[in-house]
């Protein structure tokens, strides 16, 4: 099997090199990607910590509703204003 080499293409006077060739993005692509990042990962926090908020109140209503079925409202509220939260 014979070597084979690759031999560059050299650009036409005048021309400038392709940016995918030379592997380099201009500014912008990176600062719209960065935000995107940026936003993506803020928007991940912002529900992963509504779905545990959401839970943690599921768990409280479940536990007096079985101690407190009388008065399970007071008893969330007060049970969530003991762990420091506010409810509304």
């Amino acid at each position: 099997m014979a070597n084979l080499q690759s031999i560059p293409k050299e650009p036409k006077s005048g021309e400038a090199p392709d940016t995918a060739v030379t592997g380099t993005f201009p500014m912008w692509q990176w600062l719209v990607g960065v935000v995107l990042v940026v936003a993506l990962g803020s928007w991940l926090v912002w529900l992963s910590v509504y779905l545990q908020r959401m839970f943690i109140e599921e768990d409280i209503r479940a536990a007096c509703e079985r101690v407190m079925p009388d008065t399970v409202q007071r008893c969330i509220d007060t049970v969530i204003i003991q762990r420091g939260g506010a409810r509304r």
